[in-house]
């Protein structure tokens, strides 16, 4: 079975868990590090997730791997399940809309204003853009995104506010 086909098995395995649960799927990776392979499966759900949710869903997610037939993963694998992470990426529109007034890094294609990255607070969302208040030196400043011009956002940790 290629890479591929485990990862589409494995969503098709843990989707009806994480709905029974109100938990979502935010991305599965089936990856060879060393001389072990690993399957993570990242979770999440309003509010995040906590070390007893990755507990559940991996508990009822290994049995369903165990009982599927024929087995998708035939070769010895490490199964991790875990929430995404404090500065996880910002993959799709959910994403975006769930980090309007939160604080995000954004990468940039291009420099706007001879910067290639902003981080800052998202304060608006549109299809075509985005709104980004941050400080610059110590003053409080606005920029607006083109969205085309994203190369990656990520949730990003205010060190300002600590």
């Amino acid at each position: 079975m290629s890479t591929n086909e485990i990862i589409d098995t494995v969503n098709s395995l843990v989707e009806p868990i994480l709905d029974k649960h109100n938990f979502y799927l935010f991305d599965i990776e089936f990856v060879k590090e060393g001389h072990s392979w690993y399957l993570r499966v990242y979770i999440d759900k309003d509010g995040g997730i906590t070390l007893n949710d990755c507990a559940l869903v991996s508990d009822e997610l290994s049995e369903a791997l165990d009982s599927a037939e024929p087995d998708p993963i035939p070769q010895a694998y490490f199964l991790e399940v875990s929430s995404p992470g404090a500065e996880r990426p910002l993959k799709n529109e959910r994403d975006y809309k769930s980090a309007v007034n939160r604080y995000i890094h954004v990468s940039l294609y291009e420099q706007i204003n001879g910067k290639k990255w902003y981080e800052g607070t998202l304060t608006n969302l549109t299809p075509d853009e985005l709104t980004l208040d941050y400080l610059d030196k110590t003053r409080h400043r606005q920029i607006t995104i083109d969205r085309q011009k994203i190369a990656k956002a990520r949730f990003a940790i205010d060190f300002s506010k600590m």
